[in-house]
């Protein structure tokens, strides 16, 4: 027995694989939100010192026709930020360029899937609750 344990270890020494590998799990987008992201984003308004989630997420969703698309832009983006690249040049303007943060493809993968996830169409285009009603009271 002990040699075919040692053979299959072996084995996977010469191949390049790693036995942790194997065993890898794909990580939580949420819980690389709460390390990684929660510091700076909050999850509703009012904002921390970069726009909330739900608002952000409500973008994505106006821009990108399909999850695939919005998920792809946001990884890329997360990987290189560039103003230039920014769903919404407002929040760049009231907050400055988010900083690039060192994520594995994985966690990428998992937080901007996690983010897509939470639009929320009652929210609206994240840009106060009033729906403009504030300024045609006023008049």
């Amino acid at each position: 027995m002990k040699k075919i344990l040692y053979v299959f270890m072996l084995s996977g020494i010469v191949s390049g694989v790693h036995p942790s590998a194997a065993t890898a799990v794909t990580p939580d987008g949420r819980a690389v939100f709460d390390r990684s992201c929660s510091v700076c984003h909050s999850i509703n308004p009012p904002p921390k010192s970069a726009p909330p989630v739900i608002p952000l997420a409500n973008r994505y969703h106006e821009k990108f026709a399909t999850k695939a698309e919005g998920v792809a832009h946001m990884a890329a983006f997360l990987k290189k930020p560039d103003k230039n690249k920014a769903v919404d040049q407002q929040a760049v303007t009231r907050f400055g360029l988010m900083p690039l943060i060192k994520l594995t493809d994985a966690e990428l993968k998992a937080v901007t899937g996690w983010f897509w996830d939470q639009y929320n169409p009652a929210m609206g285009r994240g840009r106060g609750m009033g729906g403009g009603q504030r300024r045609l009271m006023n008049q």
